[in-house]
């Protein structure tokens, strides 16, 4: 691994803790009521950290196949649109989801420029008894109108994490492992955002969707971090 390389990394990494940091803390203290600092804090850290990202991947591994690389930078591309909607306004929840929906398209073409889509079948049907019955928790809290997008919502992230494990299970190094768990700490943290949102408050719950996001976002970018040295 290139010393730039590697500097480049454990610097992104330190920016990003401190940007989901504020993000998280803002989120935690502002006020519902109205617009104050702790907003703004939030407002700032959290499209900033997923911008550290897109920056990362951005002058990552240039022999990494362009068709993983343009996958994972427009996947965070897309997510970082919907960071931006979903911290706007609830009523741009709809917005945000698609935003997201097309990042895991993204992410779901990268991670086939290498392997065949459910190569290891067995990852899907896991993943998919995973959200359905994700789906089934929540299904009684969703409004009509919600219904079908979330439901698409549901199949594509189940999708993209099924294909991340299978590419690992069929190519095993660090990287591949790094962007499985990654895909499925995204199922996880959609999963506690949904709950949050639907069905039953969470207590602290920008700690735990946020944490587990930007986790599952650092485990993704690993696909184009040059390989560690043995």
């Amino acid at each position: 691994m290139s010393g730039r390389g590697d500097r480049d990394w454990r610097l992104g990494a330190v920016a990003l803790a401190v940007a989901a940091l504020a993000a998280i803390v803002g989120a935690l203290l502002r006020s519902r009521d109205g617009f104050d600092g702790w907003t703004l804090l939030h407002w700032i850290g959290k499209p900033m950290a997923t911008a550290i990202l897109v920056l990362l991947v951005w002058r990552g591994d240039r022999s990494v196949d362009p068709r993983l690389r343009r996958g994972v930078l427009a996947g965070l591309a897309f997510s970082l649109a919907g960071d931006v909607l979903l911290m706007l306004s609830p009523r741009l929840f709809v917005g945000g989801l698609l935003a997201f929906l097309l990042a895991h398209l993204c992410y779901l073409r990268g991670f086939t420029a290498d392997t065949r889509l459910f190569a290891r079948p067995l990852a899907l049907v896991a993943l998919a008894a995973v959200g359905a019955a994700i789906l089934s928790f929540l299904w009684s809290g969703l409004a009509p109108t919600l219904k079908a997008p979330v439901i698409a919502y549901v199949v594509v992230l189940v999708a993209m994490a099924a294909q991340a494990v299978s590419r690992w299970q069929v190519h095993p190094d660090p990287r591949t492992r790094a962007v499985a768990v990654g895909g499925v700490l995204f199922l996880v943290s959609d999963a506690l955002l949904a709950i949050d949102r639907f069905r039953a408050p969470i207590m602290a719950a920008p700690l735990w969707v946020l944490g587990t996001y930007w986790a599952a976002q650092w485990g993704i970018a690993q696909s184009v971090r040059e390989p560690q040295r043995q």
